[in-house]
């Protein structure tokens, strides 16, 4: 399977956010590494064109020291079995948060490192102002360029920084430069990019140029960090207010006149500016004095399923002496996000003046913060295809690429800073420290503040920051023109600064009982916004499982599982294991317990938001602690590190649905809720419950109408006589033509399943007794019937599946594949091996066929992922007999 981690080569050209007079020079390839005491020169050297970079390591950037060694070979894949542990430098505890300590004094990593280039740079930079822009530099760096130093370590310091050079004066154009960047690791006393409890930190913590390095060629004033505030006229939208502002940067040594204009589709404004030598200027265009920044009847923003993504082009020049000096063009989107305290002090969001239930997931970065736009496009289309409408991103900001696609999808961003590590250990700041937060926050507050898709921002993750700090944020927030709310933390804690945040992160990140999100009252249960929490780990399919673990590791559950598992109470799968053998039986080997896994995983990731969705807006949001893993993990995700959807993808889809009918596990009622803002009149709701053996217990229909935006209990499940232990409830609901709107499927129990409340932890609240689900063991086999054809739609492929169970029992949890086969390297002409198609969007999956129904299925995927020959489909499950047509 493609990875999507390869990195594009050196571009020359108009950026898009640039005219044709504005060129960048975005420098990718030709880099070269090495530890700087093995360089044995001066930056005043190694920056020097010409200077041999013989047995250095090739690398191309972004890039890690510990990825580029990785990509080399020098180190076995990282992500592979115990791997990880092999690389040098890497002695630290087992679980233990690396983060928080120092490196040990015989890592490689443990000193500077050499990043180097040469690059050409052509004719038309001559005369130009040069800037010099590093994305992201971690931790600090002394640059040089030609022999001369651009800037140092003490003051180039910060992994959230963004950092640029006027370097007009040091740049051959049309010949060879070279730049060379001395970059020392994060220490664990640093503001750096950390994992924690959820991931590993390599060894090298992500030392390195992890973001692009650019050379901006323009004229004497460039124009940076343009923005547009819009105000609706709540709640008619009938009237949008436009402010549109941007940074002039005068590169030259002496003082500009010029123009700055602006241009809207088709509406245009302009104003002359003046610029001191070297100064930056703020220029606004506000409506009190450009009326034509007053729009009639905008065309609105909004988050996916909720209505169009709506985005507007601003188009800015700057104009001096007669040519264009710089231009920029960016897409915005006019919506207005407000938040308000229901009578319990829970915040509800509310985008354009409508409140929005925020379902969501954390999102992570690599282990080894590789990037890649098909990667990025992959995750998201996975967030949309959940019906999931929010990622929250802890410390995990994303680059520009990526909040242009939640732009565009329609997906919203929840940002702030990173829990656990320097950042939220304000006691031990230094000056340095609060300086280089502050600038931190300046830099990726101006990059966030024009992305409709991005709604808050929290100032800290596990706390709020002591009052100074929080201050300090607060100020550079208002600043910046910040449009939308923020808050201190991400917990409950109010301040004497911003007062109560409304929002709560109590867990639990365990294993935990479906009924948990419906039973509590205190924690972290259905009620209120939890800004993380977990039904527990999603142990991967089979298929992942094989790729991450040697095969002599893959049974009984060892130490290498407990190594791809989390940290500190999180380090293995002993809770969710206890709670599977319990509740569906033991497992005689890893086949059996994968399976097992994803029907529980399934479960609990329904079970979590159809609670948060029922309880609207007495439940205001929830984010599943995580979307993805940063490496192949046994915990916390939603799809695997190989973009293999499991039960938790597919449970979190179901349970999110648009309109979604649901059993309640707290009462027994089925609960209609319609996350659409439109009413539904006419929905015919069906319920049945059936034994193990699929005899009917008891069934109704009835007529409901469904509001926008609601929440619509309809009936109550009565007491029934002569349930089996292990029973069904089945569910539908059509619109009023018969379309069919939702369906739904339960197994329970009889065994009512007991919480420990009084143990309950910051983590876990645990269970006394389990429901007893192991008779789905006693399921007969079912052969399934099927056929598929394979269609082209533009860039993508689409397979249509077909299956009928043409038995009288039930076919559970049945799971679709779709798999392409690849060329043997040993024997090309025999393509025996098959993998699976991924990433890959499925309209259901692990899914359920009653005796008798036939149903169709389809699923699509990048035709640049079929290797070999036509995709074919397997169709397995839990008493599936496995098939597989050619």
């Amino acid at each position: 399977m493609k990875l999507f981690f390869t990195l594009v080569a050196v571009t020359l050209a108009a950026t898009a956010a640039e005219s044709p007079r504005s060129a960048s020079l975005t420098l990718k390839e030709n880099w070269a590494i090495q530890p700087s005491t093995a360089a044995g020169s001066s930056g005043a050297v190694v920056s020097t064109p010409g200077f041999s970079v013989k047995g250095w390591y090739k690398a191309t950037m972004p890039s890690t020291v510990v990825s580029a060694l990785a990509q080399l070979g020098v180190y076995a894949d990282p992500y592979y079995g115990m791997n990880l542990r092999q690389i040098a430098g890497t002695t630290y505890p087992i679980a233990g948060n690396f983060s928080n300590l120092a490196m040990p004094p015989e890592s490689p990593f443990r000193g500077s490192w050499w990043f180097r280039t040469e690059f050409d740079t052509p004719a038309e930079f001559r005369d130009k102002t040069l800037w010099l822009r590093f994305d992201g530099i971690n931790y600090r760096a002394n640059v040089w360029l030609n022999g001369r130093q651009v800037a140092d370590a003490g003051k180039t310091a910060g992994a959230w920084r963004l950092f640029e050079f006027n370097v007009s004066g040091l740049v051959k154009a049309g010949s060879k430069n070279a730049l060379a960047v001395e970059i020392f690791p994060p220490q664990p006393d640093d503001l750096g990019i950390t994992f924690v409890d959820w991931n590993p930190t390599p060894a090298d913590k992500g030392m390195g140029l992890w973001r692009n390095v650019h050379l901006d060629a323009t004229g004497p004033v460039a124009i940076r960090f343009p923005q547009v505030i819009t105000h609706l006229n709540l709640p008619e939208n009938s009237k949008a207010e436009l402010t549109v502002t941007a940074d002039l940067r005068n590169g030259s040594s002496k003082p500009v006149k010029g123009t700055l204009k602006g241009q809207i589709e088709g509406v245009t404004f302009a104003k002359p500016v003046q610029l001191a030598a070297g100064e930056t200027k703020v220029v606004a265009f506000a409506p009190g004095e450009f009326a034509q920044l007053r729009i009639e009847n905008p065309r609105l923003w909004w988050p996916v399923q909720t209505g169009h993504q709506n985005l507007y082009p601003l188009k800015l020049e700057f104009e001096t002496g007669g040519s264009v000096s710089d231009s920029s063009v960016m897409k915005f989107g006019i919506r207005e996000v407000t938040s308000v305290l229901n009578e319990e002090n829970h915040r509800i969001f509310q985008v354009n003046g409508k409140n929005i239930l925020i379902r969501g997931a954390g999102y992570s970065f690599d282990m080894l913060l590789r990037s890649s736009p098909e990667r990025q496009r992959a995750d998201l289309e996975y967030v949309r295809d959940m019906n999931l409408n929010t990622v929250r991103m802890e410390g995990k900001i994303e680059d520009d690429h990526f909040l242009e696609m939640c732009d565009e999808m329609g997906i919203l961003v929840m940002a702030g800073w990173c829990c656990c590590d320097h950042w939220e250990k304000w006691e031990n700041w230094k000056e340095e420290d609060h300086s280089i937060a502050g600038a931190s926050l300046r830099d990726q507050i101006r990059r966030l503040r024009s992305h409709p898709a991005v709604f808050t921002w929290l100032n800290g993750s596990d706390g709020p920051p002591p009052p100074a700090v929080e201050k300090m944020y607060v100020q550079i927030l208002k600043e910046l023109n910040w449009p939308n709310p923020f808050q201190s933390s991400a917990m409950s804690k109010p301040t004497e600064v911003t007062g109560l945040p409304g929002i709560k992160m109590t867990g639990p990140y365990e294993y935990i009982a479906p009924s948990y999100w419906l039973l509590d009252k205190d924690r972290g249960g259905a009620h209120g916004f939890n800004t993380e929490t977990s039904p527990g780990p999603a142990v991967p399919p089979l298929e992942s499982l094989r790729a991450m673990l040697p095969e002599d590791k893959l049974w009984p559950i060892n130490e290498v599982w407990d190594f791809h598992s989390g940290g500190a109470v999180f380090k293995d799968v002993k809770v969710f294991t206890e709670a599977l053998d319990a509740r569906y039986g033991r497992s005689a080997g890893v086949e059996e317990y994968s399976r097992k896994a994803q029907v529980m995983a399934y479960e609990g990731h329904r079970a979590m938001f159809e609670a948060f969705g029922r309880n609207k807006y007495r439940s205001t949001g929830v984010i599943q602690w995580m979307l993805n893993n940063a490496w192949p993990s046994m915990i916390w995700h939603l799809y695997d590190w190989y973009l293999r959807p499991g039960g938790s993808y597919f449970g979190a889809k179901k349970g999110c649905e648009p309109v979604h009918i649901q059993y309640s596990y707290d009462d027994a009622s089925i609960v209609v809720v319609n996350s659409l803002y439109q009413r539904f009149a006419g929905l015919k709701a069906k319920v049945w419950v059936y034994n193990l053996d699929m005899t009917e217990k008891w069934s109704k229909e009835t007529v409901i109408d469904a509001g926008a935006d609601s929440a619509t209990r309809i009936l109550t499940l009565p007491g029934i006589d002569g349930l089996s232990t292990t029973y069904f409830v089945r569910l539908a609901l059509d619109d009023s033509t018969g379309k069919s709107l939702s369906t739904n499927f339960y197994w329970l129990s009889t065994k009512p399943e007991v919480l420990d409340w009084a143990k309950s932890t910051w983590y876990v609240t645990p269970t006394k007794e389990f429901a007893d689900l192991k008779g789905l063991n006693s399921l007969p086999q079912v052969k399934v019937n099927y056929s598929f054809r394979n269609e082209k739609d533009g860039e993508r492929g689409v397979t249509r599946v077909t299956l009928e169970n043409p038995s009288r029992s039930l076919a559970f949890s049945v799971h679709l594949k779709v798999n392409t086969s690849e060329l043997d390297p040993d024997n090309p002409t025999d393509p025996e091996r098959e993998l699976e198609i991924l990433p890959v969007l499925w309209e259901d999956n692990y899914f359920v066929l009653m005796p008798g129904e036939r149903r169709s299925i389809s699923a699509s995927y990048r035709l640049t992922e079929v290797k070999h020959g036509q995709p074919v489909v397997v169709v397995e499950g839990w008493n599936v007999q496995g098939n597989r047509l050619n």
